[in-house]
């Protein structure tokens, strides 16, 4: 029994215990816990996503795959019941892979041919008909291309430039790395180099070359360009630091066709008060010609129309509208996501939302705005608690909403558990049996709670 003297600060404790738990708490809680379980027990993410991997598969923009998609995409918006669901018609870029990807080292001793694994990066120029045969050179920097000087010149310029494994979060090795993939032939060219052949951005050791979009410019010369697997990459340098003067051929029938028309794909949960401000969620439709795009970006296709379902279904209809889009040519020219931020440049967008990070376990959400904004946002987090996706900081967004985010509206990205992606991203390992149930699930239900809460308060 407790003491007369100590009751009347119990009772206290008590009293600001309980005025401390009603402060942290959230008129939302019961909605966000009904979201989370109603996406468990009867989500369709998973269902949908199989559907987009297994009856279309790979979509890049121009193939009749990514035409299949739109049409896809337009009905299944239409069978849940969105509103003013429609197309937003577009160009795209037409680049084909074509039936042609070899290459072999010839070893300078034993003359013996030695074939690699690799293919052709999106955008490159086709080789010769009887391909390329030349000495091939490694890299691990451009600075390191240009020292060679004269020594570069007439030869296949290989950079193997790994993604850093020791950093935390794999995307930001990626961008460490990348740029070899994206410049690498026009700094090959530079030189004097006849190709490029590049490192995967991947930090999982095996036989899968992964693509991925690469450029020129107009005042240097095109050469071929492609990418290696890590496991041929690494017997490549072990080879070239024994022996001199190894020569690669290298055969590619890819090339660029005239462009052709294909579209974003709207719908939308109209607002009941506040119709004309809207939230916008989506990613992106097309995908590489590899695997089938499950995790890049098929998840955030299963995301963006399962939290939409979400919402359909507990008849739930925010004061400002939602608006879901399915981006166009997100891989390969951005061309979905610059049409739509000038074709809407007018309209209020309250903020903008893409997943394009796969299907693992979500973590949180990035945001890019102003500190005033990102505090309201962040009072949410406990909300996500239940899922363990409570980490919203600031930086974030995508792509597909870059441009949105020029015009100074508020960019959002979901984050999900990193350390997985790039074992599949652009490669034939991104395939639907890669991308778990249950972590998919999870995800479009952290998107339907943040959606619901920026356009039921906006900012």
């Amino acid at each position: 029994m407790l003491s007369r003297v100590f009751l009347p600060i119990v009772i206290f404790w008590f009293s600001i215990s309980t005025f401390s738990l009603a402060q942290n708490s959230s008129p939302y809680d019961t909605l966000a816990r009904k979201i989370v379980t109603t996406g468990l027990q009867s989500g369709k993410a998973y269902t949908m996503l199989t559907e987009l991997c297994t009856t279309i598969g790979h979509r890049l923009s121009g193939s009749p795959q990514a035409a299949q998609a739109v049409a896809w995409g337009k009905n299944k918006m239409n069978e849940m019941g969105l509103e003013n669901v429609r197309l937003e018609s577009l160009m795209v870029p037409h680049w084909v892979r074509g039936e042609v990807e070899e290459a072999f080292v010839i070893h300078p001793v034993t003359k013996e041919k030695i074939s690699l694994s690799i293919c052709a990066l999106g955008g490159s120029i086709r080789t010769p008909a009887e391909g390329i045969t030349a000495e091939i050179i490694e890299v691990h920097t451009f600075e390191e291309l240009q020292s060679l000087g004269e020594k570069a010149k007439g030869k296949i310029i290989f950079f193997n430039r790994p993604m850093e494994r020791s950093k935390i979060m794999t995307f930001e090795a990626y961008g460490g790395a990348v740029n070899q993939r994206g410049s690498g032939a026009i700094e090959a060219a530079k030189a004097g180099g006849v190709a490029a052949l590049v490192r995967s951005m991947t930090t999982a050791v095996d036989d899968f070359p992964h693509t991925g979009s690469m450029g020129y410019v107009d005042t240097v010369k095109k050469v071929p360009s492609a990418a290696i697997s890590t496991l041929d990459a690494n017997f490549l340098s072990e080879l070239l630091s024994k022996e001199k003067n190894v020569k690669l051929h290298l055969q590619l029938s890819c090339e660029t066709l005239p462009e052709v028309p294909s579209a974003n794909v709207i719908g939308e949960i109209l607002g009941s008060e506040k119709p004309n401000e809207i939230v916008l969620i989506g990613g992106h439709l097309d995908s590489w010609d590899k695997g089938q795009g499950a995790h890049d970006d098929g998840a955030g296709i299963s995301h963006t129309l399962e939290a939409m379902r979400l919402l359909k279904e507990l008849g739930l209809r925010p004061k400002r509208t939602i608006r879901a889009i399915l981006f166009m040519n997100e891989e390969n020219g951005l061309r979905g996501g610059k049409n739509y931020a000038e074709k809407h440049k007018n309209e209020t967008h309250v903020a903008a939302i893409e997943t394009d990070a796969g299907g693992a376990s979500p973590r949180g959400f990035g945001v890019s705005t102003d500190s005033i904004r990102f505090e309201k946002i962040k009072r949410w987090e406990s909300l996500f608690e239940i899922i363990d996706a409570d980490r919203i900081k600031k930086g974030g967004g995508g792509a597909d909403i870059s441009e949105l985010g020029r015009q100074g509206i508020p960019t959002i990205g979901l984050r999900v558990d990193p350390q997985r992606y790039f074992d599949y991203h652009h490669s034939d390992n991104d395939t639907i049996d890669k991308v778990n149930e249950r972590e998919l699930e999870l995800g479009a239900t952290a998107l339907a709670i943040l959606v619901y809460l920026l356009a039921e308060e906006g900012l």
